[in-house]
Formats: C-alpha cells, structure tokens, sequence
C-alpha cells in the first residue's frame, strides 16, 4: 500500500492510500488544502484539527449544494423525459385533404380561341393603319 505526502494548510501529513489511487488522493487533498489556504488567509494560523475540520465543513457545503443542483436538474430531466415519452405516444394527427382547383379543358379551349380571335383583330387593325 504505498504511501505519498500530502500537504493542507501548509502542514505535511503521510497517507496511505490503495495502489493506484494516489492520484485521486492528490486531487481530494488539494481540494481540502485550497478551503485550508482559504481559511488561513481570512482567519490566520489555527490550530491543525480546526483547520481541518473547517476546510472539509465548506467541502461539505459545497458538495451539499452541488447534490442539491444535480437532484433539481436530475428532477427536470425526468419531467423532460416524461415529456418526450407522451410525445412519442401521441397518435399521428389525420392527413389534412387539400383540394387543388382544376381548370376545365373547355375554359382553356375558349381561352386558346380567345386569343386567336384577338391576334386576327390586332392584324386587320395594324394592315389597314399601315395601309
């Protein structure tokens, strides 16, 4: 079980930790000594069983609330996800029926001659103004 030196408020300490672990044991006690640091700077010395026990109270608080936040997002996820499932369950809505207006051939054929009918008038006008 190998052991490495942490230190927290400027204070060594010898721990023992599982093989392997050591990083997280390095990381967890640099949380603690960063609240120390803390406590030191606004209080100054103390004695080390006070120091300790104040960093790993605000540790705890700061776990605490962020528990606290990972409960209430967890809460929204859930509402969200209940959300989606009824969404999903939701029948398909009905197809609307859109009607598209058709012309009839025999409007188009009037129209065709129509048009015919105006371009002769527009040549008989235009030879006799030319004429």
């Amino acid at each position: 079980m190998p052991e490495i030196t942490i230190t927290i408020g400027g204070r060594a300490f010898e721990v023992a930790c599982q093989e392997g672990e050591e990083h997280y044991l390095q990381s967890a006690a640099k949380m603690l000594d960063d609240e120390a640091q803390v406590l030191s700077d606004q209080v100054g010395r103390m004695p080390e069983a006070r120091m300790l026990l104040m960093a790993g109270l605000m540790l705890a608080d700061k776990t605490a609330s962020f528990e606290d936040r990972v409960k209430q997002v967890e809460g929204q996820l859930n509402e969200r996800n209940a959300e989606l499932e009824g969404l999903r369950n939701v029948a398909a809505p009905e197809p609307e029926r859109v009607e598209v207006p058709v012309i009839p051939a025999s409007v188009t054929d009037t129209l065709a001659e129509l048009a015919a009918r105006a371009e002769s008038l527009a040549a008989a006008v235009e030879e006799k103004a030319a004429g």
